[in-house]
């Protein structure tokens, strides 16, 4: 039996577990395969979304941020599918809602079209990691204070 390779595997990501269950039952009901997609990471901060979208136009999509979910939907407008006759039709172009989950450091950089693609630039935002240093002090210290502080409470 092989297990799973997991994120969070690591020893230094502890109290992950619920996060992990969720996550996966996230990837496990958006399996549905359309519009196709994929996810590259760009450098140690960008990420892009590049989804298929052959057929339609940019007045066709639009591309959202809810609380902290982006929700990518198309929809074609006006074309009536019922005047054209197919003798094949492979290319499909109804409608479709793609969503993903976002972590709270994560923005949307930009969304464009080109050839049929629809990329989605994402941008992690890096906390400035500030390092404070703690003093540590005898305990003898720490008695001769105290017992200042009481001697001149009392005065």
């Amino acid at each position: 039996m092989s297990r799973r390779l997991s994120l969070f595997d690591s020893p230094f990501l502890l109290g992950f577990d619920e996060f992990e269950r969720a996550l996966d039952r996230v990837s496990r009901s958006g399996s549905e395969g359309y519009p196709p997609y994929n996810i590259e990471q760009l450098s140690e901060t960008q990420l892009r979304i590049s989804i298929a979208v052959a057929g339609f136009d940019m007045a066709d999509l639009s591309v959202q941020l809810e609380q902290n979910q982006l929700v990518i939907r198309g929809k074609r407008q006006g074309e009536d599918e019922g005047e054209r006759i197919f003798l094949h039709r492979g290319i499909a172009t109804r409608q479709f809602q793609r969503s993903f989950i976002l972590s709270d450091d994560i923005e949307i950089a930009s969304a464009w079209l080109d050839n049929g693609l629809l990329h989605i630039d994402l941008k992690r935002l890096v906390p400035e990691t500030t390092v404070q240093n703690i003093p540590i002090r005898n305990a003898k210290d720490k008695k001769d204070r105290e017992q200042q502080t009481i001697d001149v409470a009392r005065d």
